[in-house]
This record gives structure tokens, sequence and C-alpha cells, in this order.
């Protein structure tokens, strides 16, 4: 599915709800990583081909905006294969600033988005 000025085979994209204690810096500390043990470079054009890519989506009711860090994740509205899978796990989930899931999801085109066995 192509997305993003850079042509790339498909990907298979999923979401995960975590409950955590853990301070947001830790976590999103965690989770680079996490993609740093299973392969991923630094550096990488952007949109491109990678072999790991997690995005924190949303940390509770945070909202911030910094050159390092942005939540929620400023692509959730217009991606259905971020929130499709979202809406399978989190369908009322209230994303600060953007609505509920289920709403957002049902204004986002399906453009082929496949649903794995």
């Amino acid at each position: 599915m192509p997305f993003g000025p850079v042509k790339q085979a498909d990907f298979i994209n999923a979401v995960v709800g975590v409950l955590t204690q853990m301070p947001l810096e830790d976590f999103f500390a965690a989770l680079q990583q996490l993609e740093t043990e299973l392969g991923r470079a630094r550096r990488h054009e952007r949109w491109g081909p990678r072999e790991i890519d997690l995005d924190l989506l949303v940390y509770g009711r945070e909202s911030r905006d910094s050159e390092s860090r942005r939540l929620p994740h400023p692509g959730i509205p217009e991606r259905d294969f971020v929130l499709y899978p979202l809406r399978d796990v989190a369908a009322d989930l209230y994303i600060p600033g953007l609505g509920r899931v289920r709403e957002l999801a049902e204004r986002v085109p399906d453009r082929g988005v496949q649903r794995l066995a």
C-alpha cells in the first residue's frame, strides 16, 4: 500500500494497547531501544522502507507539540492503516484534540487495508 512520497513495498501494520506506569520519556526511549534491537538504523529516508517502525500514537491524555515529540501522533486522522487496527483494539478511545477512534475511522477511506488471518 503506498503512503507518502517514497515508493515502497506493502507492509504489515499492527496496533497494541499498553498499560504502563512508565514516564512518557522512559517509555519512548524503550520503544526506540526495541527498534534498534530489531535492526532499525536511525538514519532512513522519511516515509521510506525500514525493517521496523514503532510509533507512539497516544499516551493517555498527553498532548505535546515539540520538535522531538508530537502527541497524539499527527498522522492518525488520515491513515486507514493506523485507524482500522486501532479501532479493533480501542474503538472508544478518545484521542485528545481529534475525537474517538471509531468516528475517525469512519471518515477515512479504505485504500486497500487487508486484515491478515
